[in-house]
């Protein structure tokens, strides 16, 4: 149990903390203050504020690669299954909205090792998107005039810009905004009908 409540603790400190003065300014001291461990606690588990930051983006990629699959694991039809896709990853960026900000912000300085890693996962998950956004293609219901790695980054963009202009205690709670954006998505990618 105490395992769970440190790297939480952690997590959580470092993560306020990067939010806060940003990661370069935070050292390792101050995230174990404010965590209330010790240096070693904080080293069983993160060998460097590095994994930390990794640690922080790594548990909302999890999240939604999850939850991407568990969907298409359903076998819905394709418009079913990206608008449900859509629709997740939007709520699940708000409900990350502090790690993605601080992960965004400060993501050029993990190291080259961990820098590969994110872009691994992050492709992967962005090649399940296009996939369905292929067979959508495939199957007449999305525009092919426009290569699909531009559709990709036309939805992922608003995503990494959240924390920029999306505030939760805003008009728009999470889902509101989640089928705004991707009614907008997805009516800008529909194939012109005859």
């Amino acid at each position: 149990m105490r395992q769970t409540s440190v790297v939480d603790d952690v997590m959580q400190a470092a993560l306020e903390l990067f939010a806060e003065q940003g990661y370069a300014n935070t050292s390792v001291r101050q995230v174990v203050d404010t965590a209330g461990v010790t240096k070693g606690a904080l080293y069983h588990y993160f060998q460097s504020k590095d994994d930390l930051l990794f640690a922080i983006y790594e548990r909302i990629l999890s999240v939604q690669t999850e939850h991407l699959e568990a969907i298409i694991a359903k076998g819905a039809p394709v418009a079913e299954t990206l608008r449900a896709v859509c629709i997740d990853v939007v709520e699940t960026s708000v409900d990350f909205l502090l790690e993605g900000t601080v992960f965004f912000r400060s993501q050029h300085m993990l190291s080259a090792p961990r820098q590969l890693e994110v872009t691994r996962r992050r492709r992967a998950y962005h090649d399940t998107f296009s996939g369905l956004l292929t067979q959508g293609q495939e199957e007449g219901l999305y525009r092919k005039d426009i290569p699909t790695s531009v559709l990709v980054a036309h939805f992922f963009s608003d995503l990494h810009y959240l924390s920029s202009w999306y505030s939760p205690s805003g008009p728009e709670d999470k889902t509101t905004l989640a089928h705004q954006l991707t009614d907008l998505f997805l009516v800008a990618i529909a194939a012109p009908q005859p």
